[in-house]
């Protein structure tokens, strides 16, 4: 069943595609060319001027952006009808309204994929459209596109824009933050059942997961089976289930996009993760999935219950309060700043613990 509201017909490829962000990956119910060519990755840092390889070797002329184009892109959130899902995502589209349209700002529409088959109580607040769980087969998605934007981001209900947000992407080039903890040359033995040899090296596979990225629409639309036929294999795979544990998706993902020889612009200014980055700067987004706990005294008790704690899975049943208690002195900008935000989405969110 897909129900829609705000928006016009679902997309197949995103019907396709962004279900998987909440098949396999658990922290939200969640980070080169295929032939070898002995590059490294590439990195875009606009502090720094530009985008560059790593290590530091400009990008070419020919995939740069124009300056000043503007290239929309369409936001989708993959998310749930449960109220921890709810709240996040509610959060989310405050404050994509509000840096929507600012300078700089690239974002078009946003769409909410609610992956819970009916209908919830947002429906009227948070453009959405509703499908049903994964089913068994693979082809059961059918309806033909209608999104306008050529792009689209890979968001999910955690993220908070902190900045108007670009098009990072520069054509068949998508963009995406690398995450530290997603290494594939640590896996090679697993990554051969998906990756064969034939294809290169498991370097060649972008130490990525599928949120965020900004990635052209029929680029993903040509990803999307394979992804999903990778995602299947590897949840299915014991030896791999076991050895990606909550982020399988993310490699799924990676290695899909890697069979087609996708590489990604690695773009580490795309999004910050509190207690561990410290500055706002000028990135992007705040990704509050881990756990901020401190003492009085401003320092770090990760690992341990803070006299000071946010941390998303204290509302696994129930939306944080309004006006949340400021951190003590001494805690990072990044963590004063993430809760400052929660405190005026909830204080604007109309109802928001009705």
């Amino acid at each position: 069943m897909i129900v829609r509201k705000n928006m016009g017909l679902a997309s197949p490829l995103v019907l396709v595609t962004l279900v998987l962000g909440f098949c396999f990956a658990t922290y939200n119910l969640v980070t080169m060319i295929m032939h070898n060519r002995a590059i490294s990755k590439w990195v875009e840092d606009d502090a720094n001027g530009g985008i560059f390889f790593d290590p530091v070797i400009k990008m070419p002329e020919n995939v740069r952006k124009p300056k000043n184009a503007r290239l929309p892109f369409h936001v989708a959130v993959t998310a749930t009808d449960a109220t921890y899902s709810q709240w996040q995502c509610r959060i989310m589209y405050y404050w994509y309204k509000k840096k929507k349209d600012l300078p700089g700002s690239d974002m078009g529409d946003f769409t909410r994929i609610l992956h819970s088959g009916s209908p919830d109580n947002f429906m009227d607040e948070i453009p959405t459209i509703v499908v049903d769980p994964l089913p068994e087969g693979l082809d059961r998605w059918l309806e033909k596109a209608t999104i306008e934007e050529d792009y689209i981001l890979m968001a999910e209900p955690d993220h908070i824009f902190i900045n108007p947000l670009p098009n990072l992407a520069s054509g068949g080039f998508p963009a995406a933050f690398p995450f530290f903890y997603i290494k594939p040359a640590d896996y090679e033995k697993v990554l051969r059942k998906f990756f064969p040899e034939e294809m290169g090296p498991v370097t060649n596979i972008d130490p990525i997961g599928n949120s965020p990225v900004i990635i052209k629409k029929d680029l993903l639309k040509k990803i999307a089976p394979t992804w999903m036929n990778v995602s299947l294999k590897m949840k299915d795979d014991p030896e791999t289930d076991e050895a990606f544990g909550w982020v399988l998706e993310m490699y799924a993902y990676a290695v899909g996009s890697a069979l087609h020889g996708v590489q990604h612009i690695l773009r580490k200014d795309f999004m910050l993760q509190p207690p561990w980055d410290l500055e706002i700067g000028k990135k992007f987004i705040i990704h509050y999935t881990y756990g901020c706990d401190y003492n009085m005294k401003g320092e770090l008790m990760y690992g341990e219950i803070g006299e000071w704690r946010f941390d998303k899975r204290s509302f696994l049943r129930g939306p944080p309060p309004r006006n949340l208690s400021l951190p003590p002195p001494g805690v990072p900008e990044s963590v004063v700043t993430l809760v400052k935000m929660v405190n005026e989405a909830t204080a604007n969110i109309p109802n928001w613990e009705a």
